[in-house]
């Protein structure tokens, strides 16, 4: 029998496992857009946590998920605090899990059994929640949900689709609360454009993606469309109404778009309610049903109905707890699920070389669409579930562009079943795919080769901070390619022998082909750190490439010691111990040059270009090791200049004063960097000083 001490124990680390998962899933949700579990599994994950917290009430932290919202807000964008918190919502699975909350709800406000509160109900939309904020009736602020207390300035993007001003009689001060979400119309049209490795999982990541760019004529191409479902601080609350439903209304009337109040379904024009005012919870159940039948024919997607008190004062007295409010209830639809059979397991190589595992099921209609494609994620998730061709399956589709196989009902195993093998070659073109230690894909190995990675290995090779040809986008080497004019990046190089062919392309002037060509010419000569980034090799960036070319000086000595890394421990041992380089990536360019038409690409392009020498570093000179920084305006040399110099001796450039800085060199006008340098007690040189330093090595 086990003891209580130990039962507690036991608790205590099912719950921090269940709080680092969830935490871990919120992470990829709010802030990265990249969840890679169902909205059913998620919320199971978080139940059990509730359910633990209940039995143990002393595990409920501040800190623990049930009492938090989304996730803390990414560096790139500005934080704001929210004026008033922006909650998020209680789920309920079941009937009898809203009549309870209605029950409670009763009892918190003195009412009978008999009364009745009047709800309204509306469809919980799958997107990325926002906050908007109108002062005078003209849009100043836009914030995303972010951990409830705080959230990311968007308010470009936001401005993109809402009203920028607002007409009518308004208040004041107006914070709107809605959902930002992409119709799956928009959503076909942008994954037909997007590679393979880029595609959004569903219309919800493709939305919150779009909406969180840097850049806002970004989110302008991405043909966002929003609902507006409530409010946060507003100075006359009053002017609006006093029911959730009128104040919904008046918002309408302002120019908001809002949920519709109903949907026609099919050509027998049947019209499900959407958006419902009833006089009790027994009238809004029945509409549940109903709109689960029809979800599929909405061109956005949903994951359950929420209901909500209507009357203000009652929201008002009911209140909230932690994360949530008191008055109003998420009931979720469970996920779509067939079961069908699964016949072939195929291995997709994206762009990157990532190796994909799809399934191909025995086709099936779930939820009013015929499935035959289910995602298998990753070789850890077929071992994981023992996934077998001829497997009966249960497929759930839960918004996913192809649905994923939720288990195996093993009683139906054919007799002669085995378990899956994870191919360990690309089956593009049969070089070695390898899985780092750490990550979950496997990747090929034939970056220069492979036809299924060459349009983005070439796009990476002609790019800025590569070779640089002007002319040669993703656009050209894509047509270039699907006509057969590039096979691979060599191919390049020879564009001058099929001018005559270009000039004839729609697109194509006397003008813009002679750039081209001008351009190609002139990427023949090429610094080795450009040439060695230029082939990208994985993990293998600019800093990395420089650091290989002052390493190496040239490039036939850089590739001889290329040629031994696969067959010669020695040689890759002194390559992982070059100062910024490590096992990682002595690791992936063994990989790279194990395959021997990689060897024969690489030399074909030596032969093609002029690869200028890299100047050595010194490894003896007095700052070699050292970190320095450059500040104010240098006389004697520029700061590229000076840098050049610097890494050349060994040392390392920061862009930051730290404890860890060895030499600041101080030039004219040297503002905060200086100060800060004298503060630490950091080693300041004038330019002179700097200069005699480095001549002296």
């Amino acid at each position: 029998m086990i003891m209580e001490d130990e039962k507690h124990k036991l608790a205590r680390k099912e719950w921090e496992h269940l709080a680092k998962e969830i935490r871990h899933h919120d992470a990829l949700y709010y802030q990265q857009d990249r969840p890679v579990i169902s909205d059913a599994q998620y919320d199971k994950l978080r139940h059990e946590l509730e359910e633990l917290e209940k039995k143990f009430p002393e595990f409920q932290t501040p800190d623990s998920p049930t009492q938090k919202v989304g996730s803390p807000v990414l560096s790139k964008f500005a934080k704001v605090h929210h004026s008033v918190p922006m909650l998020s919502l209680n789920n309920a699975f079941s009937d009898d899990d809203v009549r309870e909350w209605d029950a409670r709800n009763k009892r918190f406000l003195g009412m009978n059994e008999g009364d009745h509160i009047e709800y309204v109900c509306e469809p919980k939309i799958d997107g990325l929640s926002f906050s908007a904020r109108y002062e005078d009736g003209k849009f100043t602020l836009g914030l995303t949900r972010g951990d409830g207390e705080v959230g990311e300035n968007i308010t470009d993007n936001l401005a993109t689709i809402l009203p920028k001003e607002l007409y009518g009689d308004f208040p004041k001060i107006l914070e709107v609360r809605g959902e930002v979400y992409m119709s799956h119309e928009n959503f076909a049209i942008l994954n037909a454009g997007l590679a393979d490795d880029d595609k959004f999982a569903n219309p919800r990541n493709a939305a919150a993606g779009s909406l969180r760019q840097k850049d806002s004529s970004i989110t302008t191409k991405r043909n966002l469309s929003y609902f507006v479902y409530g409010w946060g601080e507003v100075s006359n609350i009053v002017l609006l109404g006093d029911r959730q439903s009128l104040v919904i209304k008046s918002l309408a009337k302002l120019g908001f778009s809002i949920i519709p109040d109903d949907v026609v379904v099919g050509n027998v024009m049947i019209r499900i309610p959407l958006h419902k005012v009833e006089g009790d919870i027994k009238k809004i159940l029945p509409i549940y049903q109903g709109v689960s039948d029809i979800r599929h024919y909405l061109n956005y997607d949903i994951d359950g109905l929420v209901y909500k008190v209507n009357r203000l004062d009652y929201q008002k007295r009911l209140g909230e707890i932690a994360r949530a409010p008191r008055w109003a209830i998420a009931h979720k639809f469970p996920a779509e699920q067939a079961v069908t059979v699964l016949e072939a397991i195929d291995i997709q190589v994206g762009r990157t070389g990532t190796l994909t595992p799809v399934a191909r099921l025995k086709p099936i209609t779930v939820g009013g669409v015929v499935v035959s494609n289910a995602t298998l994620h990753n070789e850890d998730e077929i071992e994981r579930k023992d996934i077998r061709v001829g497997d009966t399956v249960v497929v759930q589709r839960a918004g996913d562009v192809i649905p994923q196989i939720v288990e195996v009902d093993v009683s139906k195993r054919p007799a002669a079943s085995y378990k899956y093998v994870f191919p360990d070659t690309c089956p593009v073109c049969k070089s070695h795919a390898v899985r780092e230690e750490g990550e979950v894909a496997r990747r090929c190995t034939g970056g220069l080769l492979c036809e299924a990675q060459l349009v983005e290995r070439i796009r990476h090779f002609v790019a800025r901070g590569a070779l640089d040809i002007e002319g040669l986008g993703e656009k050209q080497i894509t047509s270039f390619w699907n006509d057969g004019l590039i096979k691979n990046v060599t191919d390049i190089f020879n564009l001058a022998d099929k001018a005559e062919i270009i000039a004839k392309r729609e697109g194509w002037g006397k003008k813009s082909l002679e750039n081209l060509l001008a351009a190609i010419e002139k990427s023949r000569d090429v610094n080795l750190e450009k040439f060695i980034y230029a082939l990208g090799i994985r993990h293998v960036g600019e800093v990395t490439a420089k650091l290989l070319a002052r390493e190496y000086g040239s490039a036939d000595n850089w590739l001889v010691t290329m040629k031994k890394l696969a067959s010669d421990a020695g040689a890759r041992e002194m390559v992982q111990n070059i100062h910024g380089i490590g096992e990682i990536v002595a690791e992936s360019l063994t990989d790279f040059f194990a395959e021997s038409h990689n060897i024969e690409i690489v030399g074909a392009l030596l032969s093609q270009l002029r690869v200028a020498d890299a100047m050595v570093a010194s490894h003896d000179s007095a700052v070699a090791g050292k970190t320095v920084v450059f500040t104010g305006t240098l006389t004697k040399m520029s700061r590229a200049e000076a840098k050049e110099r610097a890494e050349s001796l060994g040392a390392k450039v920061a862009s930051s004063v730290s404890a860890q800085t060895n030499f600041v060199i101080a030039g004219a006008d040297a503002g905060s960097k200086l100060k800060k340098a004298n503060e630490l007690g950091v080693q300041v040189l004038s330019e002179d000083e700097w200069l005699s330093l480095i001549q002296a090595t």
